[in-house]
């Protein structure tokens, strides 16, 4: 092999970089097509069972998707200086292209201001609105600030701040495409695909990555347009811009400034800290071409292959600088080395040892370091796959870029000066062998302490998260998603679906007129065969144009599915449908169990507004009175227009499945949120207090899709990485040929690993999403520098068969360049704590502590066990 790489790169070093300049122009050529996708699979559970039925009530009880305004005016809310520039405002927002409807308190319809009959409900003529000139505004007030349906929604219960709800055109044919997709994954998982539907499963995807590119960019031009026209009235009110294509859009934003900013700022300090150690350009240039190179390489693969970066995965750009880097200071150093011992050794003798000597630890560092990578591929979250073959690709191009383009140059650039008798300092790292060998006790009762201070803190370690502390407090972001959830409902969504009882069951708790248990079917009404069902034909039905974000759940809507759409004229309509059974839900029993249930949602801290048919009821309650039975509920419903009943009862009940639908708004900013056990006590509580059976209630949307997600990370990921691990053991095993010896250099890894995790656990960073990485990370980097070590120790030590003497010429050589390396990333990744979107902060502060604790791990731990134990067997 060695002969075979000679001929092939060593002896022809102009055609290697001519052949490099080449595929590095080809590569530069694709990174136009580089993408950074931020849409709704980059948070979903791949294969997750509850994922259908996510997206089957999604698309029952469809919503439009829409960008949240606050107006928080410096004016009273409903005084002319408050809303004539809300008005205008509105109006630009309508003109925006891709806009399809503006709802402010302008114009929804007026009930209580003054209360108006059902009769003025159902007569077809216009309803009050507050661009009427005699509406009394006091009235007005009272009523957003207390109605139950405007109420802590549309207004604050303060009275001081509304929102302002910007709805979006919907997207044409995405609902099918994304059925046909998840219809095609699921044979592919059960292992019935054919070769027909693999090709089309292989043109659906390539179609949806398109849909979301497209959609991507149209909401960022769209959010652009609103907080263009947003600025011109921030003299009027304090306004913040939300919604999920604004967080889409801002997130998408920060991930690039943060690749471009911070990667030069990395790159940056790591040629100040490179011309620091060396002191020649020569030295600085190679190591730098080679990790850069190789990036380079690696994106332009991504960039041809059509595969997307997520906020996740683009972290790939930077840890393969870490790898890419790494190897070209071994080589380098190692070179140094040779140069040193034989400066009169021809140059391509030089360069020939250099490669044959660091061939094998570099190799098995690649390999391992892939290991590590490839363990995120069973997390089932498309992003972390995605990050986990990315980087295992990246891995492999590091490696043949640093063995072609490395000796290329070095072999290229011209002879080096014969080193200066006496003129380089005793290595640094030598001060950590000496620590190994006069406090050789302290490092060990040391160790021990920290593996104490590793279990306490991986004890403490929680996969919950709130997504808010991804953004710093200054954000937009941030302070918008505080001031919906403080002021105005909340921002995480739940929909909790309720099935209609057994007929033959009566319900616990409730009781009819005689005290006895309630017929489900409300008995006690002789007429609930004789009224008309308004929208038995299209209560269940959801649009065949679904946009992608509300297939997939994204359902955040402030307003309710509604929205409100329609304005003044939103009440006008009479209702031609047949006669039906009006269901259980319109009931007496029907309208005592929604009400139990919604009290029940509304007691918890962590919820913010909730809706559902009750809230529906207490309308016609204000309407008809309080004395209202099943009769009166089934005239009701009979009486709303089909334009009324779209807003006030199809978001909450479907007619076909008669079951009813509860849409909660979790408060995300909530310190108490867990969202595991609020779902299970939750559960509970519907159970024993709200009288419901097993499964007659079901849980969805993003709130339980996140959650399955970061519950799954501690299955997939913190159990895998036992398994990777116990690869790891035996991959040195195999390297080192000693059993004990592997089990030596596995434990500063394991330790360093451990005491990353203890960190977050103590400093009360969750598990999640984007620092689940971390973890491979933190064992890709440390096992490199144990082989390097360990293999160095090896070669070194049958010269004389002292561990002591071999300890000190290791610390001095192979120490050497992994303090280098260590030193060198570690100054160059802290620039990522100034990033204002915390994943980046995060993964900043956790690779350096990850790179420090690996690097005193293998300098002090490692050789102290190897003096302690002596796997290399008894020394002369």
């Amino acid at each position: 092999m060695l002969a075979f790489y000679e001929q092939l790169v060593l002896r022809r070093p102009v055609a290697v970089l001519s052949l490099l300049a080449v595929l590095l122009f080809l590569a530069l050529l694709q990174f136009p097509k580089i993408r950074i996708d931020a849409s709704a699979d980059s948070l979903l559970l791949q294969g997750d069972p509850a994922l259908e039925y996510f997206r089957e009530v999604g698309r029952r009880y469809s919503s439009e998707e829409f960008i949240v305004i606050t107006w928080r005016p410096d004016a009273p809310l409903l005084s002319d200086e408050s809303l004539q520039p809300l008005s205008n405002l509105a109006d630009e927002l309508r003109e925006l292209p891709g806009v399809s409807s503006v709802v402010t308190v302008l114009d929804v319809p007026l009930l209580q201001s003054p209360p108006v009959g059902l009769s003025q409900v159902t007569s077809g003529d216009p309803l009050p609105t507050l661009k009427d000139s005699d509406v009394d505004r006091g009235q007005a007030l009272e009523e957003f600030t207390q109605s139950p349906l405007y109420s802590n929604l549309l207004v604050g219960e303060a009275g001081d701040v509304t929102a302002i709800q910007v709805n979006l055109e919907r997207a044409d044919g995405d609902a099918e495409l994304l059925r046909e997709r998840e219809e095609l994954r699921q044979a592919e998982r059960d292992g019935e695909l054919s070769s027909e539907a693999g090709l089309r499963l292989a043109v659906v995807e390539a179609a949806v990555k398109r849909r979301n590119a497209e959609q991507l960019t149209q909401q960022s031009n769209l959010v652009a347009g609103v907080r263009d026209v947003v600025q011109g009235y921030r003299d009027h009110a304090g306004i913040f811009v939300g919604g999920l294509p604004m967080i889409a859009a801002d997130m998408v934003s920060f991930v690039r400034n943060d690749l471009l900013l911070f990667g030069s700022a990395i790159l940056a300090t790591m040629v100040l800290v490179l011309a620091l150690i060396f002191r020649r350009v020569k030295w600085v240039v190679i190591p730098l071409l080679s990790c850069t190179v190789g990036v380079a390489y690696t994106l332009g693969i991504l960039g041809f292959l059509d595969w997307r970066m997520t906020v996740i995965s683009s972290n790939v750009v930077a840890v393969l600088l870490i790898v890419g880097l790494a190897i070209a200071i071994h080589l380098v150093v190692r070179y140094r080395e040779i140069h040193t011992d034989d400066p009169d050794d021809p140059l391509h003798n030089r360069v020939r040892d250099t490669m044959r000597l660091m061939a094998v630890p570099c190799v098995y560092t690649g390999v391992t370091t892939m290991v590590a990578f490839v363990s995120l591929v069973v997390s089932g979250i498309q992003p972390v796959i995605d990050f986990g073959w990315m980087m295992t690709l990246g891995i492999c191009v590091a490696l043949l870029v640093s063995f072609s383009l490395v000796p290329a140059l070095m072999l290229l650039w011209g002879k080096d000066p014969k080193p200066a008798v006496g003129g380089e300092s005793a290595p640094f790292t030598l001060r950590f062998a000496a620590i190994a060998d006069h406090h050789g006790s302290l490092v060990l009762w040391g160790s021990l302490a920290l593996s104490v201070f590793v279990v306490m803190g991986v004890l403490r370690l929680q996969v919950e998260n709130r997504f808010i502390d991804y953004f710093k407090e200054s954000t937009e972001i941030y302070q918008g998603m505080e001031l919906l959830d403080a002021r105005l409902g909340g921002t995480i969504p739940l929909d909790i679906v309720v099935a209609a009882p057994d007929s033959s069951a009566p319900l616990p708790g409730l009781e009819n007129s005689a005290g006895e248990p309630g017929d489900p079917v409300a008995a006690d009404d002789p007429f609930a065969d004789e009224f008309d069902d308004p929208f038995a034909s299209d209560a269940g039905a959801s649009s065949a144009n679904d946009d992608l974000l509300a297939e997939d759940g994204f359902d955040d809507d402030p307003f309710g599915d509604d929205a409100f759409a329609g304005g003044d004229d939103a009440f006008a309509g009479s209702n031609p449908e047949a006669s039906v059974d009006p269901g259980f839900w319109f009931s007496l029993e029907g309208m005592r169990l929604i009400d139990r249930l919604q009290g029940i949602v509304d007691d918890y801290n962590e919820t913010g507004k909730v809706q559902s048919l009750s809230t529906t009821f207490e309308l016609f309650r204000q309407l008809l009175g309080d004395d209202m039975g099943s009769v009166e509920l089934a005239l009701a419903r009979n009486a709303l227009s089909e334009d009324i009943s779209r807003q006030l009862v199809t978001p909450y009940f479907n007619a076909e499945r008669d079951e009813a639908r509860i849409t909660v708004r979790v408060k995300e900013t909530s310190e108490d949120l867990r969202r595991a056990a609020f779902l299970r006590d939750l559960d509970r509580a519907f159970k024993e207090e709200g009288g419901l059976e097993e499964g007659q209630a079901q849980f969805t949307g993003m709130l339980v899709m996140y959650n399955n997600v970061l519950q799954s990370l501690f299955a997939s990921q913190i159990l895998t990485l036992g398994a990777v691990f116990a690869v790891i053991l035996v991959m040195f095993w195999i390297l080192f040929r000693s059993f004990s010896l592997a089990l030596i250099a596995l434990t500063p890894n394991l330790l360093a690993a451990g005491m990353v995790l203890g960190i977050m656990g103590f400093a009360g960073i969750p598990l999640d999403i984007m620092t689940i990485t971390i973890a491979a990370i933190v064992v890709g980097i440390g096992v490199d520098n144990c082989i390097h070590y360990v293999h160095r120790f090896k070669r070194e030590f049958p010269a004389d068969r002292d561990y002591l003497a071999t300890m000190y010429r290791c610390h001095g050589s192979i120490g050497r360049a992994m303090y280098y390396t260590t030193l060198t990333l570690v100054v160059g990744f802290s620039t990522l704590t100034l990033s204002n979107f915390n994943p980046s902060l995060y993964f900043g502060v956790l690779t350096v502590i990850a790179m420090t604790a690996a690097v005193i791990g293998a300098l002090l731990l490692l050789p102290r066990l190897i003096m302690l134990f002596k796997p290399l067997g008894a020394q002369s």
